[in-house]
């Protein structure tokens, strides 16, 4: 540890290897192509690796057991033994193959529910509460706190989601069971932590996002009881509480933790944190851990500025009591700018990757230490480069401004179509052979190795675009002929030209910039390279139409069109952090009002707009949700409201709690919405039964996200409880998500069985063959 006042620390760091090798590990053996033993050893290498990163950076508190095999909360569910009864646990340390069984399900239990990480993309496993006791069934800290120390002979900081956290994370405990199950996890954290303290462990980190969000003061006392004890139980140890991605809902009680160390984020929550601070001060026995670097966007920072507001704390905290980190865990953006030599200059200076952000730390921490004439420089470099990249001229396109803001001063014609009503007959007449209880996919079709090769022959130059358009076109044919011949309804192109949903769109759109290795983790072994939103959007040319009108002359059924939504790109980008967000998602909205005008030229009827990011970019506080639903409606209806009333506009939404949207849902105006509903068990059929909903809705009856095939019988028990409460002439049935990511056998195999299922149903409806015949 280096001699300089301000300590510097991580509160976590990205897990998949600067080439994805803990991916690729991971999918080998799920294969069956490498052995437990193999895993193991890949997997703890990087471990090793990303630590000698931080190390070599000069990082002082450098996080463990952060780092997950799948996912952090996961991990925690089978430390505590909360293993659901389905999977037959019958106690003791639960292996990696029970853990992976949990994450993706197997042919005989169904995988546990899996939802976003607070508003980001990441998701994370949900765990299950059943009434079980919590064990100790091992000790995941500690182990990764004895590999580390035995490898590179370093102190770490053990990083341990938080209790609260935990419990609030939790399916199947309501809001006044909340204290009482906290309570039942007392003992095993005491314990888990007296085994590090026993160990020699220094600093443990408790990550308590949780916190940021509503909680009644009750909560509080209960959380400052169980601190209280924790306190008790290791008074040697150095206890840290971590918060971040906003500021904590009640300062003045989080600041009396009996805890050593607490961590705020000043970026994402720097205005209520920041007002508290100044108002309510801060505990001269601990320490403060800043968070000053944006651990969620890939910018640099103006280290400059940042110093100028260090003053102001430096006034209320001493610098010797401060510990400078970035706002959150790295995890959420990509690795390392040093390989990206196809980015323009200009855009690459402006980056800071993870590896850029520990050196912008460790810089602003030798700067506030002691400032010498290097890092004074270095700072204001900082602040020279990112100035000259805001006021570039290359992101700036004053016409798509001027006519996004003409088309928004006329709201009405801006984002308005016919009543639903009015739009549901026009449909009903131009598709009248369309059955009751229509069946579609989500849009995209397996991608194969032999897709993904092609899609790299031709990057490569390896084809011409003749010959890559004829091997799209021969797999569209191909995937129209199966779905056709399965029985699906309402039919899908296939998207393979597509490498991801996002990445596709803005390859077409000015505005956009894509990374070689701007890799991110999205949910398990699942990585995305997401775009990089640096300037004004604008269309430049149909970007579907030609796909979705090849696969719709090869068909008497109906081809959906199939568009991102605004707010999903937006979401799902990097985005530029010089304007705000909804201006950019309103050129975003613009650009699609332009492409499904395109693809209504071309005959295409059924449009799908996906806007699975919806609630994922939610503002964490009620509060500040309000305005954020306003424009995300605002801004699909923009995409969608220059359609014709005879056009049938789809959306989809995914892997989120969805209800408290039913509101905002109603208010997009979508002719038709899917919502995933298997993997979470139909919770959302429960907010039907106590709302009205009176758009056509298609309920996901499978979850895409594991590869088991789920029977007939599993399927009709789903559709029948949605049809006990929505209306059967506006219910559509579809699977959970896209399919890009399953095999064509599971795949095919799940679809004959949708399709089975729903005709079981159709039949005890006693429906007759088509909706016009009513």
């Amino acid at each position: 540890m280096t001699t300089t006042n301000v300590l510097t620390s991580v509160i976590g760091y990205p897990r998949i290897g600067y080439d994805r090798e803990w991916k690729k590990a991971l999918e080998q053996y799920w294969a069956g192509k490498s052995s437990a033993e193999a895993l193991q050893v890949e997997l703890e290498r990087i471990e090793i690796e990303r630590v000698r990163t931080m190390q070599d950076k000069g990082i002082h508190y450098i996080p463990v057991n952060e780092y997950a095999w799948y996912d952090h909360v996961l991990d925690t569910t089978t430390m505590f033994g909360l293993i659901p009864s389905r999977f037959e646990y019958t106690g003791g340390e639960v292996s990696p193959d029970l853990m992976f069984a949990l994450a993706r399900g197997t042919q005989e239990a169904v995988a546990c529910e899996m939802t976003k990480w607070f508003n980001t993309n990441y998701h994370y496993i949900v765990p299950e509460w059943e009434g079980r006791a919590p064990q100790l069934t091992t000790n995941r800290p500690l182990q990764a706190y004895r590999r580390v120390k035995a490898a590179l002979g370093i102190e770490t900081k053990p990083v341990v989601v938080g209790p609260y956290t935990y419990v609030r994370s939790m399916k199947g405990v309501s809001k006044t069971e909340r204290l009482q199950v906290l309570a039942q996890f007392q003992d095993v954290y005491s314990q888990l932590l007296q085994e590090l303290a026993a160990e020699g462990v220094a600093v443990v980190q408790l990550d308590e996002p949780s916190f940021v969000l509503p909680m009644s003061n009750e909560e509080w006392a209960a959380v400052q009881s169980f601190y209280e004890a924790l306190r008790q139980a290791v008074p040697q140890l150095h206890l840290w509480v971590q918060t971040y991605f906003e500021g904590v809902s009640n300062y003045e009680a989080f600041v009396q933790l009996p805890v050593d160390t607490l961590g705020l984020d000043f970026v994402h929550g720097k205005l209520r944190n920041e007002v508290s601070l100044r108002k309510h001060g801060f505990p001269a026995d601990k320490r403060l851990a800043l968070g000053v670097i944006d651990g969620r966007n890939i910018w640099q920072t103006d280290l400059a500025a940042v110093s100028a507001w260090l003053e102001t704390v430096a006034a209320i905290v001493p610098q010797e009591r401060w510990i400078l980190q970035p706002s959150c865990s790295l995890l959420h953006v990509p690795l390392t700018t040093q390989r990206e030599a196809a980015l323009l200059p200009e855009l690459q200076q402006a980056l800071a990757f993870a590896d850029e952000k520990l050196a912008e730390i460790t810089l602003l921490a030798r700067h506030q230490s002691q400032a010498d004439a290097v890092t004074t420089s270095a700072v204001e470099a900082s602040a020279q480069a990112v100035h000259a990249w805001r006021t570039l001229p290359l992101r700036q396109r004053p016409q798509v401004v001027s006519e996004l803001a003409q088309l928004l001063a006329d709201e009405e014609q801006g984002t308005r179509r016919a009543h639903f009503a009015e739009r549901k007959q026009l449909h009903r007449e131009r598709w009248p052979l369309l059955p009751l209880l229509p069946t579609t996919t989500i849009g995209s079709m397996p991608q194969t190795a032999e897709i993904r090769r092609a899609r790299l022959r031709y990057r490569r130059g390896e084809w011409d675009l003749n010959t890559y358009e004829t091997f799209l076109q021969d797999e569209m044919k191909r995937w129209i002929q199966i779905q056709e011949e399965i029985g699906i309804d309402v039919l899908v192109h296939g998207e393979f030209e597509r490498t991801d949903m996002v990445e596709y769109f803005g390859e077409k759109l000015d505005g956009f910039a894509f990374t070689q290795y701007g890799w991110v983790q999205s949910y398990g072994s699942r990585c995305v390279k997401p775009p990089v939103l640096y300037g004004d959007v604008a269309f430049k040319e149909a970007m579907t139409v030609a796909e979705t009108a090849f696969a719709q002359s090869l068909t008497s059924q109906p081809v959906k069109g199939m568009l991102t939504g605004p707010v999903t790109i937006l979401n799902w980008s990097f985005v530029r952090d010089d304007i705000p967000r909804e201006q950019s998602t309103y050129q975003l909205a613009y650009a699609l009002r332009q492409e499904i005008e395109a693809l209504e030229q071309a005959g295409i009827g059924m449009i799908q707009v996906d806007e699975p990011a919806v609630k994922e970019g939610m503002p964490l506080l009620p509060e500040d949700a309000v305005y954020y639903k306003e424009w995300a409606v605002r801004a699909f209806r923009l995409s969608t409201g220059g359609a014709a009333a005879q056009t049938q506009i789809h959306t989809h939404m995914c892997y989120c709690d969805f209800s408290d949207m039913i509101q905002t849902i109603t208010d997009m105006d979508a002719d038709v919405i899917s919502l995933e509903t298997a993997r979470s068990g139909g919770d959302i059929v429960a907010v039907f039964e106590r709302e009205s909903y009176e758009l056509g809705i298609g309920l996901g009856v499978y979850d895409i996200h594991s590869p088991r095939v789920p029977a007939v019988e599993e399927m009709q028990q789903l559709m029948e409880r949605a049809l006990s409460v929505l209306p059967h002439d506006l219910f559509w049935i579809n699977p959970d998500c896209g399919l890009k990511t399953r095999h064509e056998p599971e795949t095919i195999a799940a679809l004959r069985n949708m399709v089975e299922a729903t005709r079981n149903v159709r039949a005890k409806l006693g429906a007759s063959s088509t909706v016009a015949a009513e």
